[in-house]
């Protein structure tokens, strides 16, 4: 008999939780056919060791190793599309979500008009004490402020990580779900066509008892990418672009600005121009990259070697790209148009070639595994 819930548990170094809350979960959901999905970003404390058991002793427990790639979002649409149970809810494994509001959550998306069901930490008989500090709830309290600006519903906790859906609304929202960042709430409600009928449940929400909070600044701006995705995406022009595009020629034009300013005042320590160029050029790729690697691709950040190789691969990706820039210009400007149509449409290849490219070997996989340095 298939299973009538499913419930996705996104884990990352959760050793001490994971059993606790398999049992809580039989507790709270006795009655119920469900099944837990544990979809683990390759954590490095035995949490899978932990997990791998609990998947041998129980059939209703299934556990997804990722490898490779990392993020909350991502985690709970790889796990929510892993299973065929007609109705999906989210939480995480740290206990500080209320398992036994499950039922509740349950009987509202099956029995109510009610596509998807919210434990909201700020709705009425709810409480946020489990926040750790008076800084994160006033951090809650703004990003919650923030995203109802693209969520199109007066969500008291848009942020929750603690919801209950229908299958029926994941698989309209799927295609356009930018699985970026940690909040899929989030994501869903934007990337609806229709803000999707909801309710919520408020609960108190539980001191972290093992483990680590995984807050910090990659994840707040991973969250600003979410942000700008879903309203930059609304406008037709910019829809189908991404905006790490953005923010790449965004760094691209500053580094113009590096350029200039070192050939500048090279020139003027009478530093011959083929060598201040040179020079100049090689500063602002290397600035591009730096700044690259650590706003624009702060979630696959290089470190160490792979620092260094990606700078390489870098410098290469730049130095092509502007063959083509140059190449594609002077073509155009051969056939007789403008010299500023020509300049642009060189300029604007050589962008998207070294987005693209750098993409897929600097700050992706290609690159990482041909040099032995992935991980």
């Amino acid at each position: 008999m298939p299973y009538q819930l499913a419930v996705i548990v996104p884990t990352l170094n959760e050793r001490d939780n994971v059993e606790p809350l398999v049992d809580l979960l039989d507790q709270a959901l006795a009655g119920e056919s469900w099944q837990v999905v544990f979809v683990d970003d390759d954590s490095t404390d035995g949490t899978l060791d932990v997990l791998h058991r609990l998947a041998g002793d129980r059939a209703n427990v299934s556990v997804i190793h990722r490898v490779g790639r990392r993020g909350l979002s991502s985690a709970c649409i790889e796990g929510m599309q892993a299973t065929t149970a007609p109705f999906l809810a989210v939480m995480d494994a740290d206990l500080q979500h209320d398992e036994t509001l499950l039922p509740r959550m349950l009987r509202l998306a099956r029995d109510e008009d009610v596509e998807i069901v919210v434990a909201s930490r700020f709705a009425d008989g709810a409480s946020a004490d489990g926040l750790s500090s008076g800084m994160r709830r006033t951090a809650s309290r703004v990003g919650n402020a923030v995203s109802r600006l693209i969520t199109r519903a007066p969500l008291t906790d848009p942020l929750s990580g603690f919801f209950l859906l229908r299958r029926t609304l994941l698989d309209r929202v799927a295609p356009a779900l930018s699985g970026r960042g940690f909040k899929i709430l989030l994501d869903i409600f934007a990337s609806s066509p229709r803000p999707p009928r909801y309710a919520e449940l408020g609960f108190t929400f539980r001191a972290r008892v093992a483990g680590d909070s995984k807050l910090d600044t990659q994840v707040l701006w991973e969250f600003g990418m979410l942000l700008a995705d879903k309203t930059l995406g609304r406008w037709a022009l910019v829809r189908w672009i991404p905006i790490r595009f953005f923010m790449f020629v965004a760094v691209g034009l500053l580094g113009v600005g590096v350029h200039l300013g070192v050939l500048g005042g090279l020139l003027h320590m009478t530093v011959p121009f083929l060598w201040a160029q040179s020079v100049a050029t090689l500063v602002a790729m290397t600035s591009n990259f730096t700044i690259n690697n650590s706003f624009t691709y702060r979630d696959r950040r290089l470190r160490g070697a792979r620092f260094l190789t990606g700078l390489v691969s870098f410098y290469l990706i730049c130095a092509i790209g502007a063959v083509i820039n140059v190449t594609l210009a002077d073509l155009v400007y051969q056939q007789g148009a403008h010299w500023a149509l020509s300049g642009v449409l060189g300029a604007g290849v050589g962008a998207v070639w070294n987005y693209g490219v750098s993409a897929t070997i600097t700050w992706g996989s290609w690159w990482r595994r041909r040099t032995g340095t992935d991980g």
